[in-house]
């Protein structure tokens, strides 16, 4: 059986692996709250489709695991990336147990959607290198080590997913490490119909949120990146830096 990512939205998005995947399902088993039904929809008309909103992992995994022994072609369809939040590992490890074998196949995430859809680069040399992916605590909780008071810390481009609800918090936090006018990226279901995206000061982070009533399926870049596009460049691509596949000036 196969684990799927189905990249933020667009069925276009799609890799063209997980597209193949999906086409030659016998029985799709899919995050119909987050996964675009257009994508499900590319499945055989014979395919047997099984929603999960309203399932526990408990009950989802009886499904994979009893269609996967029957022989049929499975495919656990995520929206995103299947290893970033997906339960990935509850899935892989309960699926070895029943002696089953599986492939993840990865998906575009929604920060990588977000940057492309902004024509923004979140490392750019001499402004910040790193791209931290994380989410505000919530019910779930952090390790104190990834508190995100120490992620803030590092300036560095943060994308948090699964934060919305909890926006006031993060703001006042990120601001006691970014300045108040670092750029900031929402996005709201980025590659569907109806997406939203809009950069915003850090000290309006919170009250644009609101306002646009965000929930679910929104994420925050916070990133210095955002407003020095163009004032730097890659030495990589400069005419004076040599490498084993260019002489240098």
């Amino acid at each position: 059986m196969w684990i799927v990512g189905a990249g933020p939205g667009a069925p276009d998005l799609l890799t063209l692996r997980a597209a193949r995947l999906i086409e030659q399902a016998e029985v799709l088993v899919w995050t119909d709250s987050l996964v675009n039904p257009q994508i499900a929809a590319l499945a055989p008309q014979a395919c047997e489709r099984i929603r999960t909103s309203t399932l526990t992992l408990e009950q989802v995994m009886a499904v994979l695991i009893e269609r996967a022994q029957a022989g049929k072609r499975v495919v656990r369809l995520h929206d995103g990336d299947p290893c970033l939040y997906g339960a990935l590992a509850e899935q892989v490890c309960r699926l070895a147990d029943a002696d089953l074998e599986v492939e993840v196949v990865p998906g575009l995430s929604a920060y990588q959607a977000a940057a492309s859809l902004l024509k923004q680069e979140l490392t750019i040399p001499g402004v910040v290198q790193t791209i931290v992916l994380s989410r505000a605590g919530g019910r779930t909780g952090m390790p104190e080590r990834e508190s995100l008071a120490r992620l803030a810390a590092l300036q560095a481009s943060l994308c948090l997913y699964l934060s919305a609800r909890h926006v006031e918090e993060v703001q006042a936090e990120l601001l006691q490490h970014y300045p108040a006018d670092t750029p900031v990226a929402i996005g709201y279901r980025l590659s569907w119909p109806d997406q939203w995206l809009a950069v915003v000061p850090l000290e309006q982070m919170a009250a644009v949120s609101r306002e646009r009533e965000l929930i679910r399926t929104t994420l925050y870049v916070v990133s210095p990146a955002l407003a020095a596009a163009g004032t730097t460049r890659s030495r990589l691509y400069s005419a004076s830096h040599h490498h084993l596949f260019r002489g240098g000036a």
